[in-house]
């Protein structure tokens, strides 16, 4: 296992998503980083795949990190418990304290806010602020579109080499897990 991925950052969805294979992997995912000693930084919420996630991480042995914003907890939104909890101001300062908390991140299937996350760290390493590593989970293809849509930018010009964003893909939770092993 490298030395350098010591926590990494998991972006996923708030909700379960339409297919049982997106919380089977997430489960494995946390699986993997709670017996594997990588400490786990995420939004802190007990709901979806994020909840999935940061529970098999902790029943795996694992350290778990929840950045969440003071307006979701005066909303009372769950957090997780278990996990150790950083409460900041709003959004944007919680994207910066889980990117500064983090080796790599992890991308599982997620709505908005994921997508959000993601496009914050490709810019990050488009513009050299940022060369850590992004491991993809490509569960029933649901970054396919994306890939897709990322290829095309490069096509029409937009993104000048594909190689500038420290990209990893993977199918499966045994493969992505190789991948972050090797690293």
């Amino acid at each position: 296992m490298s030395n350098q991925l010591k926590s990494l950052a998991v972006y996923c969805g708030h909700q379960f998503g339409s297919s049982p294979e997106f919380v089977r992997a997430a489960k494995k995912v946390g699986t993997f980083l709670g017996e594997n000693g990588i400490r786990m930084v995420f939004g802190g919420g007990n709901v979806g795949l994020m909840g999935t996630v940061a529970t098999a991480a902790l029943d795996a042995g694992g350290h778990v990190i929840g950045v969440s914003t003071t307006n979701v907890i005066e909303r009372q939104e769950p957090v997780h418990p278990g996990v150790e909890v950083i409460v900041v101001g709003g959004v944007n300062e919680r994207k910066q304290k889980m990117i500064e908390l983090s080796d790599g991140f992890i991308i599982l299937p997620g709505g908005i806010g994921t997508l959000n996350e993601l496009t914050d760290i490709m810019t990050m390493q488009q513009i050299g602020e940022s060369k850590k590593p992004l491991f993809f989970l490509n569960t029933d293809q649901f970054w396919g579109p994306f890939q897709a849509l990322f290829q095309h930018m490069h096509d029409c010009g937009f993104i000048e080499s594909m190689d500038d964003y420290n990209m990893h893909v993977a199918a499966t939770p045994s493969a992505l897990t190789k991948i972050i092993k090797n690293y």
